[in-house]
């Protein structure tokens, strides 16, 4: 029999408690990236959804391929000019892939239970959002979840109990994860970036989402693949600000 307690929670009002987002993502040959539109360190990891959720990227569609670049709460619709801005904060120098046995690494941060994974991740070689002409990619390291639910514990709910259906609907309306998991995939051999943004050039865009209906939830991050396979020279002075993130919770 279902608690008092489990029982109350469910006839509890509806809070809005859904997102999760890539934050940090390398490529097998250096340099390092953030989510377009993502704030960085200004936006804390704890607190009201409102304050916490505000440079998540939330997409139209479950399909992961659907053009577009999806939008946040914080800056509205997400733009190929905001490439520029999160390699600026990410020191300068984007993701660098190898064009042969290439991949790339980062960490999901799951800001409320409904911003879990697993995780799809599609390129699109023209950096524009075309997405529904891109690759989806492999992942060989993913973010735990159940339809991008999770419970607020890092623990992933079942499928089948009728308490872990209850929970969920519960789970909606939960305060935050705020837990950090690592994610990885390969590049296809042979993939070419042809996208541009202002003096970068061999730019890609990858996006990486979840499948909840609430959402989905994730975010854009723009890569490179140098044509003769070196990665590209690292900036004299990197900025600051978009540091090296530890994975603070594995399940």
């Amino acid at each position: 029999m279902l608690s008092k307690a489990l029982l109350f929670a469910l006839a509890a009002p509806s809070l809005v408690a859904a997102h999760g987002k890539p934050v940090v993502l390398t490529g097998n040959l250096g340099g390092n990236g953030t989510a377009l539109a993502n704030q960085g360190g200004i936006v804390p990891l704890t607190g009201s959804n409102k304050k916490t959720e505000v440079d998540t990227t939330v997409f139209r569609s479950r399909n992961i391929m659907t053009d577009g670049l999806g939008r946040t709460t914080g800056q509205g619709k997400v733009r190929v000019a905001d490439i520029d801005a999160a390699n600026q904060m990410s020191g300068g120098t984007l993701p660098q892939v190898s064009s042969t046995g290439g991949s790339i690494s980062g960490v999901y941060h799951i800001v409320t239970t409904d911003g879990a994974g697993p995780l799809r991740a599609v390129l699109d070689p023209t950096a524009t959002g075309a997405f529904s002409q891109g690759i989806e990619l492999t992942a060989t390291k993913n973010v735990p979840g159940n339809g991008g639910n999770i419970r607020p514990n890092g623990q992933v709910p079942g499928k089948k109990n009728a308490r872990d259906i209850l929970e969920r609907a519960i789970f909606k309306r939960a305060a935050n994860v705020n837990k950090d998991f690592n994610m990885a995939f390969s590049v296809p051999d042979g993939t070419q970036c042809t996208g541009t943004s202002g003096n970068l050039q061999n730019v890609c865009l990858v996006k990486i989402a979840n499948n909840n209906g609430a959402g989905p939830f994730g975010g854009v991050m723009a890569i490179q693949i140098p044509p003769n396979g070196a990665a590209a020279a690292t900036p004299a002075t990197p900025a600051t600000g978009a540091a090296k993130r530890e994975v603070s919770f594995e399940a």
